[in-house]
C-alpha cells in the first residue's frame, strides 16, 4: 500500500469519527426535546434510550459476519448515512412509531459504525507501526464538542429539531461520502478474509479481560454524561449554570488527552499509558466522591477525563495485536462491550443513589475502572516495544 494512500486512509477515517461525534452529540443532548417532540413519559424513556444500544450490539454482531465478506470501509461507507438519516428521521417524525423505526435504525447502524470505524482504525494502526488510534478517537472527542454546542445553539434559539439537523446532515452526509472514497483498509489483501480469519478464531477467554476493561470504561463515561450536572447541583450544592461545567470540562479534556496520548504511547508503551490512564480516572472519582464544593467536584470529573480518554481507544489496538490474523472479528466482539457499558453505568449509580448515596455510588465505577490495572498487561508485553522508544519501525514511510 502507498504512503499516499496511507495518508489519505488516515484523514479520511477521522473524518468519519468526526462525523460520529458530531451526530451522536446531537441526539443525546437533545433527549428532552425529542421527549416533548413525540410526547413520551419519564416512564417510557428509558425503554426508547436502552433499545438504542441493544440494537447497537446487534449492528456490531451483523457487521462481524459481513465483514467476513466485504471490506469494513464497505461497511462503514453506507452505515455512516444511515445515521446520518436515521437522526434526521428522529428529528422529522411527529408520532411515537416513526421515532420507533428512527431510533432502531440509528441503533443498528451506529453499531456497525463503531464496529467498522475501529476495525479501520486497527489495520491502519499497524501499517503504519506506530500509535495513531488515539488521534482518530480524538477527532471523535472535537466532533462530540462541536455537535453539543450545535445542540445547545439549537436549544438557546428554540429552534426544531429538524431545523437543527437538516443543515448538519446536507453539510456531513455528503463530506462522509466523498471521504469515503479514501478509506484504506491496511488490514487485508484479495485473498479469502473468511480462510484467513478461520485459521486463527478469536478465544473469547483471551479477549474476556478486554471486555471487561471496556465495559468499565463505558461505565465510568457514561456516569460522567448522566450524572455530573445532577451530583454537582444536588450533592455539592452548585448553581444550575455551573452544573454544565463539569461535562464540558470533561469533554475538553478528553479531546486534549487524546490528541496527545498517541505519543504518550509511542514513547513509554500502551501499558503504562492505560495505568497511567485508570490511576487517573480513579484518583479523579475519588476526588468527587469526597468533593466538599463544587469547583473541587469540577476538578475530579476534569481528572476523569484526561484519566478515561486513553483506555478505549487503546483497548482496540489490544485487540487488534493480540488477534493480528482476526482483528475485525475481536474489534466487533470487543466493541459490544461499549455498549453493555454504557446500559449498565446510568442505571447502576442512580440505583444506588438513591438507595444508599451518590458519593458513595461514585465509589463503585471508581473501583471498576480500578480493575483496569490488573488487566494491564493485555494492553502489550516487553515484547511489543521496539524501534525508536516503544514503536516497531513504520512499515512505510508516512506522515
Amino acid at each position: 500500500m502507498t504512503d499516499a494512500r496511507l495518508r489519505h486512509g488516515r484523514l479520511s477515517l477521522a473524518l468519519s469519527f468526526f462525523v460520529q461525534g458530531v451526530t451522536f452529540a446531537l441526539l443525546v443532548t437533545r433527549i428532552p426535546a425529542i421527549q416533548d417532540r413525540y410526547g413520551i413519559s419519564d416512564a417510557l424513556l428509558p425503554a426508547f434510550l436502552a433499545a438504542v444500544p441493544v440494537l447497537a450490539g446487534v449492528g456490531s454482531v451483523v457487521t462481524e459476519k459481513l465483514v467476513a465478506r466485504v471490506r469494513p470501509g464497505v461497511v462503514l461507507r453506507w452505515a455512516q448515512p444511515v445515521v446520518l438519516l436515521a437522526l434526521l428521521g428522529a428529528g422529522a417524525g411527529g408520532e411515537v412509531w416513526q421515532l420507533g423505526i428512527a431510533l432502531a435504525a440509528f441503533g443498528l447502524s451506529v453499531g456497525a459504525l463503531d464496529a467498522s470505524m475501529n476495525m479501520l482504525g486497527v489495520s491502519l494502526q499497524r501499517a503504519y507501526g506506530r500509535s495513531i488510534m488515539l488521534g482518530f478517537h480524538a477527532a471523535y472527542s472535537l466532533g462530540g464538542i462541536a455537535g453539543a454546542s450545535l445542540a445547545w445553539a439549537g436549544a438557546h434559539w428554540d429552534l426544531s429539531l429538524l431545523v437543527s439537523y437538516l443543515p448538519v446532515a446536507a453539510v456531513l452526509l455528503p463530506a462522509a461520502l466523498i471521504g469515503s472514497r479514501w478509506y484504506a483498509d491496511a488490514n487485508r489483501t484479495d485473498t479469502d478474509q473468511s480462510t484467513v480469519a478461520a485459521s486463527r478464531p478469536v478465544a473469547f477467554r483471551l479477549l474476556l479481560p478486554l471486555c471487561l476493561v471496556m465495559a468499565f470504561a463505558y461505565i465510568g463515561d457514561s456516569t460522567v454524561s448522566n450524572w455530573s450536572a445532577k451530583y454537582l447541583q444536588d450533592v455539592l450544592g452548585s448553581s444550575e449554570e455551573l452544573a454544565t461545567v463539569p461535562y464540558n470540562a470533561y469533554m475538553a479534556t478528553t479531546l486534549i488527552g487524546r490528541a496527545v496520548g498517541d505519543l504518550g504511547v509511542r514513547r513509554f508503551g500502551p501499558v503504562a499509558v492505560v495505568r497511567c490512564g485508570s490511576l487517573l480516572a480513579g484518583a479523579g472519582f475519588a476526588v468527587v466522591a469526597l468533593a466538599s464544593g463544587a469547583w473541587t467536584g469540577i476538578l475530579g470529573f476534569t481528572m476523569l477525563g484526561l484519566g478515561l480518554c486513553v483506555i478505549v481507544p487503546q483497548t482496540f489496538a489490544a485487540a487488534g495485536r493480540l488477534f493480528p490474523a482476526a482483528s475485525d472479528t475481536a474489534v466487533a466482539r470487543l466493541n459490544i462491550f461499549n455498549y453493555v457499558g454504557f446500559l449498565i453505568g446510568s442505571p447502576l449509580v442512580g440505583a444506588l443513589g438513591d438507595v444508599w448515596s451518590y458519593r458513595g455510588a461514585m465509589l463503585v465505577p471508581m473501583v471498576m475502572v480500578l480493575v483496569t490495572l490488573v488487566y494491564a498487561r493485555s494492553f502489550g508485553t516487553e515484547q511489543d516495544r521496539y524501534g525508536g522508544g516503544h514503536e516497531r519501525p513504520r512499515t512505510v514511510d508516512v506522515g
